[in-house]
């Protein structure tokens, strides 16, 4: 990829999106774990031009401020424009050169904020073609096509005899046989900016719209003598708008697709990629296997000869090398080396269980640390915990944090075994090498070593049922089996 500093790129996001039926501004509606506008930010920024501005309209208070915190993770400059009234693309290009430098004389590219597949080095490309002089001279303006089966709601190039773009149409605009034309313009160009500003400032809304088309640029430079040039896409994906959910889905499946192969080809096993969801920014070691039903979402990342799924949803979790995560949920967690986690466990935010550590069938932990070798297996919840290296934790165990006010902690030492059905009613410690037995309710800090027994001696009432609850299912089958004992005992006896 060949970047050039004198380039500007201005990225029309004014738009309303009303064909998305939604609350949410279009550009904001996500597909791999990123808002199509951040997609489209990303990839500008890979060009590393001199100047990156973004047109805002409808909703831009939405808007803007997550576009100052896209600047700030891309760690460069993004000027934000204003289109204070929807009178077409070409004003919206007027509007995003006002935020340019009065002096600046380099090229301008012109993107739209909803073609979220839309990578770095087809821009690079654009930009090459356009920078190279033919046989014509330098154009003054490099059109981004690429062929639809169904060109349906894209503006068709037109082209001379001699296969010069010299137009481009759009849909409403369009005769029969114009519409029978299936290379379209994808809403990407590469402007000299003087030629643009002058033909900008010729535009005409005598159209179906009535706005100021950017497209008609194109007719305006061929009239001035000015070379009209074009780089064609092969790959239309790259190139694809979105205006409803439907796109937005078909997208978002393709964006998947490609992804699951980028990590396939890079040494990870995915049983299934129809089943299974890659966010963009997740990461997987090589020699790891997912398995059905499986999504990596936001920053996860995964170690390498992992076993991941099936059924499993991380989000912005870390999974050391070797572990093991079966039909789990988890969120802003850490799994640390050879680690086994599920099934049917759900990981909380702040959650970090050591290397060979084990969460097992129905484990619910949230904000709690646990350390190396450390087992809870079965049927418990550990809220707001520290517990050491080596411990185990019985079945049924309760970590009792919330006092009716706040959230407290609970501390478990190392190589601790506590007994199933263990409550521990925060705040408590209890000590390294100590045990619990079963059904003990912890109120107060147990000693290393020692034993924590709650429960007394065991009481029975007999007879209870019968006088308690008589004529019941229970007090018949009580009375049964009394009467089938005494009659054994009758039996005995003579």
């Amino acid at each position: 990829m060949t970047f050039r500093g004198d380039t500007a790129v201005l990225v029309l996001a004014a738009g309303p999106g009303t064909r998305m039926r939604s609350n949410t501004p279009k550009v904001l509606h996500s597909l791999g774990g990123r808002s199509m506008l951040a997609h489209s930010l990303h990839a500008m920024t890979k060009l590393a031009p001199q100047h990156l501005v973004v047109v805002l309209g409808h909703d831009h208070q939405r808007i803007s401020p997550l576009v100052a915190e896209l600047a700030q993770t891309l760690g460069r400059t993004i000027d934000v424009a204003l289109q204070d009234r929807p009178l077409g693309t070409g004003h919206a290009v007027q509007c995003g050169l006002s935020a340019l430098p009065d002096d600046y004389a380099g090229i301008v590219v012109v993107a739209a904020g909803d073609t979220p597949l839309l990578d770095a080095d087809t821009l690079a490309d654009l930009i090459a073609t356009h920078s190279a002089t033919t046989p014509q001279g330098k154009a003054a303006v490099t059109v981004l096509t690429t062929t639809l089966g169904d060109p349906h709601g894209y503006g068709r190039i037109l082209r001379t005899q001699d296969n010069e773009v010299m137009a481009i149409v759009e849909q409403t605009d369009a005769t029969p046989s114009q519409r029978g034309i299936r290379e379209v313009n994808t809403g990407v160009y590469a402007f000299d900016i003087t030629a643009l500003r002058s033909a900008l400032s010729r535009l005409s809304s005598n159209n179906a719209q009535q706005e100021l088309y950017l497209t008609d640029v194109i007719a305006i430079l061929r009239r001035d003598g000015h070379t009209v040039s074009a780089r064609h896409v092969d790959d239309s994906a790259l190139v694809a708008g979105v205006n409803n959910r439907v796109q937005l889905a078909q997208l978002g499946a393709e964006l998947n697709r490609r992804i699951v192969a980028a990590h396939q080809m890079a040494g990870v096993t995915v049983v299934d990629p129809a089943t299974t969801w890659i966010d963009v920014d997740v990461a997987i070691g090589r020699d790891t296997v997912i398995h059905p039903g499986t999504q990596l979402l936001g920053r996860t990342q995964i170690g390498g000869h992992c076993v991941i799924g099936p059924d499993t949803t991380l989000t912005d979790v870390t999974v050391g090398n070797g572990a093991t995560v079966i039909r789990t949920h988890g969120a802003s967690s850490s799994i640390g080396d050879e680690a086994t986690v599920g099934p049917f466990t759900y990981l909380r935010p702040g959650t970090v269980l050591g290397a060979d550590g084990k969460l097992g069938a129905f484990v619910e932990v949230k904000n709690s640390t646990i350390g190396t070798g450390t087992k809870v297996p079965h049927l418990t919840y550990v809220g707001d915990a520290d517990i050491g290296d080596h411990s185990n934790i019985g079945a049924s165990s309760v970590f009792v944090n919330y006092d009716g006010t706040a959230k407290q902690r609970t501390t478990i030492g190392s190589h601790v075994r506590t007994g199933s059905d263990t409550m521990f009613v925060a705040p408590v410690t209890v000590g390294d090498g100590a045990y619990t037995g079963a059904g003990t309710v912890v109120r107060a800090d147990v000693p290393p070593g020692a034993l924590a027994v709650s429960a007394g001696p065991q009481r029975n009432i007999e007879n209870w049922v019968q006088r308690k609850r008589p004529g019941t299912a229970a007090a018949q089958a009580a009375e049964a089996a009394e009467s089938a004992q005494q009659k054994a005992e009758g039996n005995q006896t003579s």
